[in-house]
């Protein structure tokens, strides 16, 4: 295939002429298009960048160049244990990138000395924050896209802030052969993994990666409610159209059972999609 042609893995470009397959402004499974090896690249700020080139805007973030997009990654640690002792100061210490906590009026040796393992790492001090996490909230919605929260001190100011997953307990219209498998007579059977590998999509941008999600059976004998009884978190990376990476928490389901009521009934305006998630 020739430069401006769309390509894919049985339509190379030709390599002869120096032009590679740009899936930069693909979507997932889709075709790219053939590019000049000077075509490939990042532009920043006026600035270009090179396929695969590593860069530190500052000594706190570490980016690189990939598929068309940057993505950076912090360098500092943003969960940092405030120390047990008078008048903490979070500051940025001459010579160094990263803040550190210093306590007013006492010697900091001992305090940065108390931050070193014995491999030589940072580590944080005992700290008398008492950590409290709730257990993930049910889906909000038993159908189709919804979210699931819970609230968790681990931070380093030890305040309860509430966390957020993504999650979907069924798809609220499916081929029939999906939805409404001939139900197991066993509890723990009840649930069922996609029969294809899937990419997740959320706000419009796709995960990097194909999954094939878990879900709850529609319903359990008598008209019960069939829930997830055991669950997971994943973090999984979205691209966005732009090239642009995200990463969101995800509610994988491990395993299913049924309750004593009875699922409330799914929005009239849900619709069945090809691909259908978050």
């Amino acid at each position: 295939r020739q430069e401006g042609e769309a390509c894919s893995a049985r339509l190379p470009c030709d390599s002869q002429r120096g032009l590679r397959c740009d899936y930069s402004a693909s979507f997932p499974g889709g075709p790219g298009e053939c590019v000049g090896q000077n075509d490939l690249g990042c532009d920043l700020n006026g600035m270009r960048l090179e396929e695969g080139q590593t860069f530190q805007p500052s000594c706190a973030q570490l980016c690189h160049c990939v598929g068309g997009g940057v993505t950076c990654v912090p360098l500092c640690t943003d969960d940092l244990q405030v120390p047990s002792c008078p008048s903490p100061q979070l500051v940025r210490l001459p010579g160094r990138c990263c803040k550190e906590w210093i306590c007013d009026g006492l010697d900091n040796r001992e305090w940065r000395a108390e931050r070193t393992r014995q491999d030589g790492q940072p580590a944080g001090p005992v700290s008398n924050c008492i950590e409290r996490t709730t257990d993930w909230s049910p889906c909000s919605r038993s159908c189709g896209p919804g979210v699931s929260t819970r609230s968790s001190n681990k931070n380093w100011a030890c305040r309860l802030q509430t966390q957020t997953r993504l999650c979907q307990v069924r798809p609220c219209q499916l081929p029939l052969r999906y939805v409404l498998p001939h139900f197991p007579r066993q509890r723990q059977d009840s649930s069922y993994t996609h029969p294809l590998p899937i990419r997740l999509e959320h706000h419009g941008c796709w995960s990097t990666r194909a999954y094939r999600p878990r879900f709850c059976v529609t319903a359990c004998p008598e008209g019960r409610c069939c829930s997830p009884a055991r669950t997971r978190t994943v973090t999984v990376a979205f691209r966005c159209p732009e090239g642009r990476l995200t990463q969101q928490q995800v509610m994988m389901i491990e395993s299913c059972s049924c309750s004593s009521s009875s699922c409330p009934r799914p929005p009239a305006a849900a619709a069945w999609r090809a691909l259908p998630w978050l």
